[in-house]
């Protein structure tokens, strides 16, 4: 969770897809407020679940305690989550459920598809149709722990994160590879060569194979995984710190120049998978940076965007961006005001070149979107509750958003008068 709401923000970078370019500062701070031309003000939920602009309609999916069509009940804890093409015009949702070893919820399986019996957390997919209804969903990853977040690979796949380094009956603090395909749970076999950490989400760049991935711990680290082969993660490769060539061992919490690329090297980390929690230890030892509190993350036309969510000189939040092609690392979006942005988590680029980001406040919290022009705009608002949202992410054919309320965890499909 973030620690307050509202106050001013910075915005530094160039584009969010490439072809995406952000308004100058000033500009930005001759706004002020945020901006609604995008779609309009957002209209109150007679159902009181979901605040939308006029014109967008959204329908409630698989939500915790519903029987699937397994016969297990759906988990709680709705988290990461991408969607991938099926058959037929369907769409695949592959869902996280960030529950830990004490969680009321689980994902329930059979016990030699679970990965530690005492493990709660897991994935369920869901399969959806263009009228935007639940055609099934069942379980496809289990006795996983806080599966919080993840990402979609260019092969078809969802790779989970386990946010924790607990001992149970087995370590955690792995990826999973859950194929969209999967129709029933997959064998929970761990990616120890990619480390063993409290990994938050994962962004696979889909030219070299390599794999980028965050860290949610006040200390964090940013990681590349190379892969021996590209697009089999199986195979094993090696794992990397991001280091700033410059400042080694920075501590980029604040007091990092915006709008300024940085020369980036990439220490390696000689033990992906200790028994204790040392991976980050033995990069910042090494001279990596250490970036507050790393979430969600995306790739795009040649660049990588990751959240902070804690970081920046109020705790707002950051957002940074890697370009693999120039090796360079900048301080791309720096919040200081939550009205505008509160705690940026888990982001997609929508197929218009927007970005749209999921708050993790403490208070009401939204998806914002960033258009091409610089204009900051709130798109949906949580009314139900104050529980975070997450898991965002566009049909194949970029006509339905799907997202999260993690509590009590219902998936929303959203469609409307999308700007082209």
């Amino acid at each position: 969770m973030a620690l307050s709401r509202r106050k001013f923000f910075t915005l530094a970078g160039t584009g969010i897809t490439g072809a995406l370019l952000l308004a100058p500062l000033m500009a930005v701070y001759q706004r002020r407020a945020i901006a609604t031309a995008r779609y309009g003000p957002l209209q109150p939920d007679p159902n009181g679940i979901l605040d939308l602009p006029a014109g967008f309609s959204y329908t409630r999916l698989s939500e915790t305690g519903q029987l699937m069509s397994d016969g297990y009940p759906v988990p709680g804890g709705h988290d990461g989550m991408a969607a991938f093409a099926g058959s037929n015009g369907m769409t695949i949702l592959v869902r996280n459920h960030e529950l830990d070893l004490t969680s009321s919820t689980l994902v329930r399986a059979p016990n030699d598809k679970q990965f530690d019996a005492r493990g709660r957390g897991g994935t369920t997919t869901l399969i959806i149709d263009a009228n935007h209804r639940l055609i099934s969903h069942y379980g496809s990853l289990a006795g996983s722990d806080r599966n919080c977040a993840g990402g979609a690979t260019p092969w078809g796949s969802w790779l989970s994160c386990e946010e924790s380094v607990e001992i149970a009956d087995q370590k955690h603090g792995y990826v999973f590879e859950v194929p969209s395909q999967a129709t029933t749970f997959v064998d929970p076999i761990p990616l120890r060569a990619m480390g063993r950490f409290r990994r938050e989400a994962v962004a696979v760049d889909p030219h070299s194979g390599d794999v980028y991935m965050t860290e949610d711990r006040e200390d964090g680290l940013f990681y590349r995984f190379v892969p021996v082969e590209p697009g089999n993660l199986s195979a094993g490769g090696a794992l990397y710190a991001l280091k700033l060539a410059a400042m080694p061992q920075a501590i980029t919490r604040f007091g990092v120049p915006l709008q300024q690329p940085m020369a980036v090297e990439w220490v390696p980390i000689a033990v992906p998978d200790p028994d204790s929690d040392t991976v980050r230890v033995e990069g910042f030892n090494k001279g990596a940076a250490q970036f507050v509190r790393g979430e969600g993350i995306i790739y795009g036309n040649g660049e990588v965007y990751f959240c902070c969510t804690s970081g920046g000189r109020t705790g707002e939040g950051q957002i940074w961006r890697y370009l693999p092609a120039n090796n360079t690392l900048e301080l791309y979006l720096e919040p200081e005001d939550a009205s505008v942005l509160d705690n940026p988590d888990n982001v997609v680029i929508a197929p218009n070149g927007d970005l749209f980001v999921c708050e993790d406040g403490d208070g009401t919290d939204q998806v914002v979107g960033i258009t091409p022009s610089g204009s900051l705009y709130p798109f949906a608002r949580n009314v139900l509750n104050t529980a975070e949202l997450a898991g965002v992410c566009f049909s194949p054919d970029g006509q339905t958003m799907f997202v999260n309320l993690q509590t009590p965890g219902i998936t929303l499909a959203i469609w409307g008068p999308w700007a082209s």
